[in-house]
């Protein structure tokens, strides 16, 4: 059971890194002005909600640990 919960831990970690990137990508687009702002906003709060989620989920398994 160990085992799974920390290749959850690390899976949620990846997600996490990867939605870091998706907030780099969506701003990258906002200034070259690929997104107009009302895009760029709707998309940065829902990524920005999924980040604390999955951080959030990352903290609750640490804590845990069984």
């Amino acid at each position: 059971m160990q085992r799974v919960k920390a290749d959850f831990i690390h899976k949620l970690g990846i997600a996490q890194k990867e939605t870091g990137e998706t907030l780099y990508w969506l701003e990258l687009f906002e200034v070259t002005s690929y997104l107009d702002e009302e895009e760029f906003l709707s998309m940065h709060k829902d990524v920005n909600e999924i980040l604390k989620l999955v951080r959030s989920i990352i903290i609750t398994s640490k804590k845990n640990k069984v």
